[in-house]
């Protein structure tokens, strides 16, 4: 019989994720809405029969569980599992297509957060169930980077690690054993859901306090663990827990500027303050909302407002929630952000919002991006070339995991960065095939590379309708999705022959 421990990943995902679908349903029993009860009850048990039968089918089987395997299994988990997702949440909705409900659960399990529907048009349960995939999304993004990218040098370690980016497990010599990959990922899971539940929970209650009804509370202190941005509300603007809740929000970001927040199994071992990750994060987090209330100060006296500090504070504030969701690639835009405007009568450039979720938030946390240990590496790279144009013979004085970062670790973050512009020009380029404005397509292709879903409609000068795109428009935008969220520097990994002859 086949055990959890031995279960082959993409089917232990499945399993768990039909198992969660009981949530959904006992709150929609709860508030007596049996339609959604019925359709979220029989999805979970249709997709625990299944688990099982494929459980007991491959149970006498020997099941290669190399990271290589894994690796394979968690991008397949990204593609295949939002079309189980997406049965119940489709005929929960009854008014939408299944494209658009495989769509939506793509941008929920990526945790990007871009979404079809008004917030009206969806019931409690199922604003619930997005919610909900989108954490589940970050909890496997979360194991994933310590159990799978971590030993392969990828999703931001290939920077510090020794080896080059998928060859650190390939030699096969830690594929077996006390350090196999399937124990690794075991050990991850029962060490980090915990933590995740744990901080959920925490949250949930601080935002009960601050006055969030139950399923509001939940849902955004799952989006802002997940980073996904997903609310059942029109906005965060309207949250009953106002400035309060959104000061509570704030202080969860910083769990996805760096791991260290939560964990000391890093190679920075002096503390949180020596972390270059968390230091580079709150120093863009300060900086850009400081500039934008000087622009906008300045401006302030051309209408008579500059004495209306009030209103300066709010837009201090608004620029600083904001701009540290969208460097989390959360997404959530504070109820003061609108009121820089008001102040100055000038609009907030759209283009800073994007700047901030490229570059992301830190490794091995729930923020997309292209990371901070990627600007990092190269900002080092920058400063040591400027002091060698000044002391030709000089000697980097950073240490062996200084120089580690400057130069093998610079140079494969600026290939990283090389190939996410080439994608993003490509994405661009395609969507303006389907008949989309540059605009439109720059702000799309960022939004999805960047697992920002919110930017969306966050960033555009005029709105986007994602519903009224074609089928395949939107498919494309579920591969960027996906591509976003598991790198491109995998996917190369993954296709690449020299690595499977082992």
């Amino acid at each position: 019989m086949i055990t959890i421990a031995r279960m082959p990943l993409f089917l232990l995902m499945t399993g768990l994720g039909a198992a969660s679908m009981f949530l959904p349903a006992a709150f929609a029993y709860a508030i007596e809405d049996f339609h959604d009860a019925r359709t979220f009850f029989y999805g979970a048990l249709l997709g625990l029969i299944l688990t099982g039968l494929v459980a007991l089918a491959l149970g006498n089987q020997r099941h290669n569980d190399s990271a290589l395997r894994q690796l394979v299994a968690l991008a397949a988990g990204f593609v295949f599992l939002p079309l189980m997702f997406a049965v119940p949440f489709h005929e929960a909705v009854r008014t939408t297509g299944f494209g658009s409900a495989y769509f939506e659960m793509v941008s929920c399990f990526t945790t990007t957060g871009a979404t079809l529907f008004d917030a009206a048009r969806l019931s409690g349960p199922e604003h619930l169930w997005r919610v909900q995939v989108g954490w589940m999304g970050g909890l496997v993004m979360w194991i994933a980077a310590s159990a799978i990218l971590a030993p392969l040098a990828l999703g931001g370690f290939e920077v510090t690690a020794s080896g080059e980016p998928g060859q650190s497990m390939a030699e096969g010599a830690m594929n077996s054993g006390p350090t196999s990959p399937s124990q690794r990922l075991m050990r991850s899971a029962e060490t980090l859901f915990p933590i995740y539940a744990g901080l959920t929970l925490a949250l949930t209650v601080m935002l009960l306090v601050a006055g969030d009804p139950p399923l509001v509370a939940l849902s955004h202190a799952m989006s802002i663990l997940s980073t996904s941005g997903i609310t059942p509300l029109s906005s965060l603007g309207v949250a009953p827990s106002g400035l309060g809740g959104e000061m509570v929000l704030f202080c969860f970001f910083f769990f996805a500027l760096s791991r260290m927040t939560f964990s000391t199994d890093t190679r920075q071992e002096r503390g949180l303050y020596f972390d270059p990750e968390f230091r580079l994060g709150v120093i863009i987090v300060v900086a850009v909302p400081l500039l934008l209330f000087v622009r906008h100060w300045v401006a302030s006296f051309e209408v008579g407002e500059e004495q209306n500090w009030i209103a300066g504070l709010r837009a201090l504030w608004g620029g600083l929630f904001t701009a540290a969701s969208f460097l989390t690639t959360t997404g959530f835009v504070s109820g003061d952000w609108d009121t820089a405007q008001d102040w100055s009568g000038l609009p907030t450039p759209g283009i800073i919002l994007m700047g901030l979720a490229l570059v992301g938030g830190g490794v091995a946390t729930t923020a997309g991006g292209v990371k901070l240990m990627r600007v990092y590496a190269l900002y080092l790279n920058g400063k040591r070339e400027i002091e060698r144009l000044v002391h030709p013979h000089s000697v980097g004085r950073a240490g062996p995991m200084g120089r580690r970062i400057r130069r093998e670790g610079a140079f494969i973050a600026w290939v990283f960065f090389m190939f996410f512009a080439i994608t993003l020009a490509g994405l661009t380029m395609v969507l303006g095939l389907y008949g989309v404005d540059f605009e439109r397509a720059i702000v799309l292709t960022i939004a999805t590379l960047s697992n920002t879903g919110p930017l969306i409609g966050a960033a555009s000068a005029t709105p986007i309708d994602l519903a009224a795109m074609r089928w395949d428009a939107q498919l494309i935008l579920c591969g960027a999705m996906v591509l976003g969220r598991l790198e491109l520097l995998a996917i190369i990994v993954m296709i690449s022959p020299d690595l499977w002859r082992d």
